[in-house]
Parts: C-alpha cells; structure tokens; sequence
C-alpha cells in the first residue's frame, strides 16, 4: 500500500500561481511514476502531468505545458506541481497519482483549486 498526502490548493486569481505538494509514504520503492490529475465539476478526471521516477523524464498535457512544472524530491518521496499563469478553466479537484512497477494505481484525496476571473 501507498499512501499519499496532497496540500497546497486553495483560491488564486487568474494569471497567479499555486503550488500542490504530495507526499507518498508506506511501499514507495515500488513507484514507477508520481503525477497529478484533476476533475472538473461534470468532467471527467484528466491528466496533467508525470513524473517517472526513475531517471526524472516529466510528461504534461498539452493544456498545461509552459505553465506548469512537475518536479520531485527523492529523499522525501514528494512530487510538486508548480502551477503558474493560472486559467479559470485550470478550476479543478487535483489528484495526486502513484503508479507502480507491478500496475497498482494510489490516489491521493484531492485538493481543490480555484481560479477566479
């Protein structure tokens, strides 16, 4: 099992920044890759963005690339996301994501963000 612990969310206006932490704890040597996903009111849960742990190769949607910036601490077992030029359409529940090398998926238990006009 994996746990992990996600901060950082809050109100911002657009153009502002954000920072989301999440913090892994229990089988962690088992992660393959640490990342973020976010859920929309009526949407479906998209991908933002990954890190693979191991050798640090970052992915990103296409919505979000040049703004924000995923980025990790080994010692720590925490992944950032550092979310800047912020959209009202960026409003979301974000969900941190541990994938395993055995194919296991861990969530975290979201955190809201906000981004007014």
């Amino acid at each position: 099992q994996v746990q992990l612990v996600e901060s950082g969310g809050g109100l911002v206006q657009a153009g502002g920044s954000l920072r989301l932490s999440c913090a892994a704890s229990g089988r962690t040597f088992s992660t393959y890759a640490m990342g973020w996903f976010r859920q929309a009111p009526g949407k479906e849960r998209e991908f933002v963005g990954r890190v693979i742990w191991s050798p640090g190769n970052t992915f990103y949607a296409d919505s979000v690339k040049g703004r924000f910036t995923i980025s990790k601490d080994n010692a720590k077992n925490t992944v950032y996301l550092q979310m800047n030029s912020l959209k009202p359409e960026d409003t979301a529940v974000y969900y941190c994501n541990v994938h395993t090398a055995d194919g296991y998926d861990y969530w975290g238990q979201g955190t809201q963000v906000t981004v007014s006009s």
